[in-house]
């Protein structure tokens, strides 16, 4: 497993393990087995309602505390100084932490410039080792930086073959944030698995479509985290350090782009309704 080095010198597993929509019930054991499947990196969120699964698995794992990077994230609900600061406490007594490796701001709605400012001074305390933000598009990402104190040494976004966002990533490496791709699948919408490019290129390699997507992330320094439930898939997806896509495989990858999110995009009116609605519907498969 390669490792990164944020702009705070904390350095972060390239490769995790997400938690979204991964019902409480199943979530303990999910985790046990990512863990002991090998992941170090478990990305969570207080409004994926499974924290305290996740903590109960940390907790079993028998894996040092300083051997994992444990995330998750404020929500909507939790924005400004005050909630946020609150919003941290609950999560961090839900997961059975005395840290954070990584905390982010969800969503870039509310009053998150209220939550940045908590974060900073946890952050100044020790009790967040890295901050960061999630689905903040450029231009909000620009100007929180323009007025942060500390910036942020992550962006979490939607990335794939689909939505490749090069402009972005050209941005985020000028300010030192790193890219952090979550759905790097797209959960397969739009026919990601069956991508004749894809299964082309996952032929040449020996390799399945999933492992090519995540090795044509990582090589390009983005970090990902993907998710399943199935043991066998979670030992698919760590199974991409042992190869590198040549640079013909990708430029076919990115000629793949369509530059159009799958997944969440919150310029979009409908979007943004979706993503209040869930504060009063808190239905894990809405967000």
């Amino acid at each position: 497993m390669e490792t990164v080095t944020l702009s705070n010198g904390v350095t972060m597993p390239m490769e995790g393990f997400g938690v979204f929509q991964i019902p409480e019930e199943i979530c303990e054991q999910v985790v046990k087995d990512a863990i002991s499947a090998g992941y170090r990196l478990i990305d969570t969120a207080s409004s994926y309602q499974n924290e305290k699964a996740v903590g109960r698995a940390i907790q079993s794992s028998g894996i040092p505390r300083e051997e994992l990077f444990i995330t998750t994230k404020a929500y909507i609900q939790q924005m400004g100084y005050e909630k946020t600061k609150a919003a941290f406490q609950e999560s961090l007594d839900n997961l059975g932490l005395t840290y954070l490796d990584l905390y982010l701001i969800h969503m870039p709605f509310g009053d998150y410039y209220g939550s940045w400012r908590a974060l900073e001074e946890l952050y100044q305390e020790g009790r967040i080792r890295a901050i960061g933000v999630c689905n903040f598009l450029p231009d909000r990402l620009l100007d929180l930086c323009y007025n942060a104190k500390i910036l942020p040494q992550i962006d979490q976004i939607e990335r794939h073959p689909h939505y490749q966002r090069w402009e972005e990533l050209s941005l985020m490496k000028e300010l030192h944030v790193q890219p952090e791709a979550w759905a790097p699948f797209a959960e397969g919408l739009k026919g990601m698995f069956t991508e004749p490019v894809l299964l082309e290129i996952a032929e040449k390699y020996g390799k399945t479509p999933a492992q090519i997507i995540l090795r044509w992330n990582v090589q390009q320094g983005v970090v990902v985290i993907p998710k399943t439930v199935h043991k066998k898939r979670m030992k698919e997806n760590m199974a991409i350090w042992d190869f590198n896509l040549d640079k013909e495989d990708m430029e076919k990858i990115a000629a793949m782009d369509k530059n159009c999110p799958s997944m969440l995009d919150t310029r979009k009116v409908s979007e943004v309704k979706r993503v209040y609605d869930y504060l009063n519907n808190p239905v894990l498969t809405s967000l």
